[in-house]
This record gives structure tokens, sequence and C-alpha cells, in this order.
């Protein structure tokens, strides 16, 4: 996408879809990090939002060798992916891996970038069966 955002739709509720998500990265062997829920945020200020979290996650074994060559790519990752109620459901959305590259002076072709586009369509596209 010309934004640098790959959505992908889910059938299920934000929560669920997260959850899939979580599961489905815990038994590929990465690590979730941490699970933001802003709609909770939004609550706990009087005000209100749709369903809207963002689940932190990473495999150090794909982002170091980011990082190494790239040590500001330590700003994007782990990676993000937000998932949001839409008018027209579930949305799931995420930074396309090369234009992480790109923002940080590295090739779209760098190996652990392609294994990390690679990786986040798998995974978002499991989470949304």
């Amino acid at each position: 996408m010309e934004d640098g955002l790959i959505r992908v739709n889910s059938p299920h509720s934000v929560s669920q879809t997260l959850d899939n998500l979580s599961a489905t990265i815990e038994a590929a062997g990465a690590k979730v990090f941490a699970r933001v829920n802003h709609a909770a945020g939004a609550k706990s200020v009087g005000m209100e939002i749709p369903d809207n979290e963002v689940l932190i996650f990473g495999n150090p074994a794909l982002g170091t060798p980011v990082i190494i060559d790239a040590p500001s790519a330590g700003l994007d990752l782990p990676m993000r992916v937000s998932a949001f109620q839409s008018p027209d459901g579930t949305v799931m959305i995420y930074h396309n891996p090369t234009s992480l590259a790109a923002a940080h002076g590295l090739s779209p072709d760098h190996t652990s970038i392609a294994k990390m586009s690679g990786a986040l369509a798998k995974l978002t596209a499991k989470a949304a069966e």
C-alpha cells in the first residue's frame, strides 16, 4: 500500500482477533510483549471510542539483525498490529516492514525484513480465519 499500512479484515471482534493473533504468534515461537487497550484508556478519562487495541510482539532472531544494521530501527521494533472496530467490522493494520526498512536506511530485501513481511502476512491471515 502507498501509505505503508497493510489492512486485514477480520470476522471476529477486536478482542477475539487479537486473542487469535496472540496465540498464533506464540505458536510460531515469537513473543508477545504487551497489549494496549485504547478504548479502555479512553473510558478511564471519561471518553469513548470504538474498540481499539494494539498488540506489540516480536521475534528477537529477526529483529536483532535489523537493529544491528540500523540501530534507529529500535524505535519501530518490536512490531505492532492495531485492531479496531470500523463501521464495516474489525480491521487489523500494521506497517509494512519494507516501510520500516526505508525509514531506517535498510534495503527492502534485507533478509530479516523479508522474513518479517512474510510472517506478518501469515500471522494476521491466520488470526482473521
